[in-house]
């Protein structure tokens, strides 16, 4: 199997998956039901998990796929602080949406105490290829300051996102996840924009 064929495998087990568990729950869904709704097959699910609880480390590739789709709808001409606010928002409506707030829950407790793979904070993701390539961007049009170096704000702007998703779960979601996001990001990601002389 190409390299391709394989990631578009894993693709629609993930899609699957995380479909399932928000629409039936994660306790009620079998390895059985995610085959069948993946129209992929038994060896395949095993090829690459090593059952159903190795899927709730995947919910960060799934966030994944979303960046794919949202880095072509940023405007070439939008500022950067407007396209990671604009990232923001819609990721997080996203997951407020189409993910179950308890999966969320497990993904980072699973993710505080693993000694393995730290799904969240692997750099070789989209998220942090796509963060670095707006970052240095908008380093070079002038837009982001220079004080910091491009990891360093992805590394900023990362943390700030789990903090806001930590905390949308630690109070069980009574707030809109999106809508506080969109009031704080604007104002914390101000705080790296370069401001132009009036």
């Amino acid at each position: 199997m190409g390299k391709k064929a394989s990631k578009a495998t894993k693709s629609k087990i993930v899609s699957a998956a995380w479909r399932l568990f928000y629409e039936q729950g994660y306790e009620n869904t079998t390895v059985d039901e995610i085959i069948a709704l993946s129209g992929t097959s038994k060896g395949s699910f095993y090829h690459y998990f090593d059952g159903k609880d190795a899927l709730l480390g995947s919910l960060a590739y799934l966030f994944d796929e979303e960046y794919e789709l949202l880095r072509t709808q940023i405007p070439p001409q939008m500022h950067t602080v407007d396209a990671l606010c604009f990232l923001n928002r819609e990721l997080f409506g996203m997951i407020e949406n189409r993910v179950d707030i308890n999966l969320l829950t497990r993904l980072y407790s699973t993710q505080l105490t693993t000694k393995g793979e730290k799904h969240l904070l692997d750099h070789n993701r989209v998220y942090y290829k796509l963060l670095r390539k707006l970052v240095l961007e908008g380093q070079e049009k002038g837009e982001l300051t220079k004080d910091k170096s491009v990891n360093d704000i992805v590394r900023l702007y990362a943390m700030a996102e789990r903090a806001l998703l930590y905390d949308w779960c630690l109070c069980g979601g009574d707030y809109s996840l999106q809508d506080y996001a969109a009031s704080v990001m604007p104002m914390f990601l101000d705080g790296l924009r370069v401001k132009r002389e009036t």
